[in-house]
Order: C-alpha cells, then structure tokens, then sequence
C-alpha cells in the first residue's frame, strides 16, 4: 500500500513540475516582453532630440490653431445616432448564430419563438425612438 501512495505521489510532482516549467517559460516570455518594450521606450526618450518651443507646447487638432475658449457646442442627435447603429447592429450580430441553431434538428419551434421575441424587443425599441422623434434628421 505505501508503495502505490508512494508513486501516485511521485507522479503527482512530476505533474505539478510539468506544469511549472509549462508556467515559467510563460513567464519568462513575458519578461522578456516587457524588457523589449522598455528597452524600446528608454532608447527612445534618450535619442530624441528635446527643443521645446512655445508653437510645440500648444494644443494642435487638425491643423487648426486654438482660437477662443475650449468649449463647444455638440448636437446630441448625432450620438443618439450612433446609438442606435451599435443596437441594432449588436443585435444583428445574435441573427447569425440563431440561423444556424435553426437549422439544427429539434431546435426549430423554440428557436424560431425566442427569436421573435428578440425581434419584438427590438421593435418596441425602435418604436419608442420613431415616437420619441429621434429618427427625424432636421
């Protein structure tokens, strides 16, 4: 009896051992990531050259030099917009994997009533946007 608790236990190390050298060479890859990118960082902080100007220190977007105050006025519909493309367009990503659920024998009648139920929340959705005038482009 102790020479098998004594094996099983053997071979329980040689497992556990398998999967730290399994892990290690992980980590060191890792490592080895990280050292790439800081050596990389370094190198690049040190060769550059440094002439701060004022023209340099100034906020740049698009060419255009800061005129005036920073805030500006942003139509809201436009985000709403965008809302409403990743909805649906989130929603018509789940239509592929259903299709081919449906497909599958035994799966047609449940698949087909939760998916007209998916559709009908989807509806109802687009119903309170069309009532609440968010799909009028004026």
């Amino acid at each position: 009896m102790r020479e098998t608790l004594g094996h099983s236990t053997i071979a329980a190390a040689d497992v556990a051992a398998g999967y730290f050298r399994s892990y290690s060479a992980v980590g060191l890859l890792a490592l080895i990531g990280v050292l790439f990118v800081a050596v990389a960082f370094g190198a690049g902080r040190l060769l550059r050259p440094v002439v701060p100007t004022p023209e340099k220190l100034l906020t740049y977007e698009c060419g255009v030099d800061p005129v005036g105050e920073g805030w500006a006025h942003t139509q809201v519909r436009y985000y709403v917009y965008a809302f409403l493309y990743v909805i649906f367009a989130v929603d018509s990503v789940f239509l592929f994997p259903w299709a081919t659920v449906f497909a599958a024998p035994g799966y047609g009648a449940a698949t087909l009533v939760e998916m007209f139920v998916f559709l009908g929340f989807l509806a109802v959705g687009l119903l309170y946007a069309y009532k609440k005038g968010v799909l009028e482009w004026t």
